[in-house]
């Protein structure tokens, strides 16, 4: 036997806080700190020439500042350096072209959230079965939800150990999110088959052998309108229409200009809380999923999708206004309830982990084309589900997105456009030859 290979691997485990009121309130006042500290920066950042701006300059700006306002002072001074390195590395990524440049936080729609870049001041201990402890800055010791073993105490070396955290809240309250980085051995080639996959709407994931993934909850109501709150049971989606209705009656007798009243914020609340409870759903099961098909597959084929472009709106200009705008409201809507590119990002890094790999393939024509024939027949796709070859020497019939699944798995087969999940089209064919039209 061969000497084991080892890697290092980093990964996040979120968990959820138990916070009295009194360390709530210290959490969301640092939380603001923070946003409002980004806003600062950001003003201080484009008021001054270029060649004033350094990491120095805004160092010793960010200092003076918390030594001069008083409710800056709350955040802790590693998380205020975060901000900063968080900042510059934001322009960076614009620099680079791979995001728009940062911008000001404005209060409700930003995520509330505080670094702790440093993983020695966590000092994490486990209390029980089902909680831990954790110090957070300026805030003290707080119970958190232990679901996961962590390299903490004795089991915590310079390979396995936690590097940092962030805490960050949602509709559920504030959660902890560590960073944790372990030597594990290297995974050996996953020997398992190979798969193609196809998302969609009405059928979440088509495997091109059959074994379709469907989370049970359709996209449609019966009367043929997309569902919005679909993660929802029939009573919460009641209990959301009534504190919508209650917000909007609410929101009727604020003046233009004037903050909130708390009854409306506090309905609100209540409305993120199903919301987020909804989101939660949605990602168990994409967890769940995509380690089963992580396990089970050595290849997983996927479509090259541009979601952005897939959900942009159809409604158009004055000039030349849109068409069927409602529906193409409600399938964007249907699109990114399925969040196909967080089960993409899934799939990658889990199959990465089992030995496996995942490609992606050009997605043009993968569903209009026939899996059995080859040909591309106008009028084949009769639905959204349903597929008819109308070739006459074929009149292959079947579900709409397992035909994409099948041909999607071929176009892997075929070798001749592999897109690598993180990089460049591959093109195995020699200069001037095209590709057949037909299998």
């Amino acid at each position: 036997m061969g000497e084991l290979a080892w890697e290092k691997r980093q990964f996040g485990h979120r968990a959820r806080l138990a916070l009295t009121p009194a360390q709530a309130r210290l959490m969301d006042d640092q939380a603001h700190a923070a946003r409002t500290l980004w806003n600062c920066l950001h003003d201080w950042w484009t008021m001054l020439p270029k060649d004033k701006r350094s990491l120095a300059a805004a160092d010793a700006a960010i200092r003076q500042a918390r030594k001069e306002i008083d409710w800056l002072g709350v955040l802790p001074a590693q998380a205020a350096q975060a901000v900063l390195k968080t900042y510059v590395q934001a322009w960076r990524n614009c620099w680079d072209r791979r995001a728009d440049a940062p911008n000001f936080k404005a209060r409700l729609r930003t995520v509330m959230s505080v670094d702790i870049p440093q993983g020695r001041d966590l000092q994490i201990k486990r209390v029980h079965r089902r909680w831990g402890m954790v110090n957070i800055p300026k805030v003290g010791r707080v119970r958190f939800r232990w679901t996961k073993d962590l390299p903490v105490g004795k089991l915590a070396d310079r390979e396995n150990r936690i590097t940092g955290a962030r805490l960050v809240k949602d509709g559920l309250g504030w959660h902890i999110a560590f960073r944790v980085q372990t030597l594990e051995t290297k995974p050996e080639p996953h020997t398992g088959p190979e798969i193609g996959i196809d998302a969609g709407v009405n059928l979440p994931l088509a495997l091109s052998d059959g074994n379709h993934q469907d989370h049970g909850r359709g996209a449609r109501l019966p009367d043929g309108t997309a569902d919005r709150d679909k993660w929802l049971t029939p009573q919460e989606k009641a209990k959301l229409l009534r504190l919508e209705q209650r917000a909007t009656h609410r929101k009727s007798f604020r003046k233009p200009k004037e903050r909130s009243s708390n009854r409306l914020n506090r309905t609100y609340d209540q409305i993120k809380q199903l919301r987020a409870r909804a989101t939660r759903r949605v990602v168990d099961w994409q967890h769940q999923t995509t380690t089963h098909l992580a396990r089970t597959y050595g290849t997983l084929v996927v479509e090259q999708l541009n979601i952005t472009n897939m959900v942009k709106s159809a409604k158009g200009t004055i000039e030349a206004p849109g068409k069927n705008v409602a529906q193409k409201s409600g399938l964007n809507r249907s699109i990114s309830q399925e969040a196909w590119g967080r089960t993409v990002t899934m799939l990658t890094y889990k199959a990465a982990r089992h030995g496996g790999t995942l490609v992606k393939v050009p997605a043009p024509n993968t569903s209009l084309r026939c899996s059995a024939c080859g040909f591309l027949t106008p009028g084949s796709r009769e639905g959204q589900a349903t597929f008819v070859c109308k070739n006459p020497d074929c009149g292959w019939l079947g579900n709409a997105d397992w035909n994409a699944a099948r041909n999607i798995l071929h176009l892997y087969r075929i070798g001749l456009v592999a897109i690598p999940a993180a990089g460049r089209a591959v093109v195995r064919r020699t200069r001037g030859v095209q590709p057949p039209t037909a299998r």
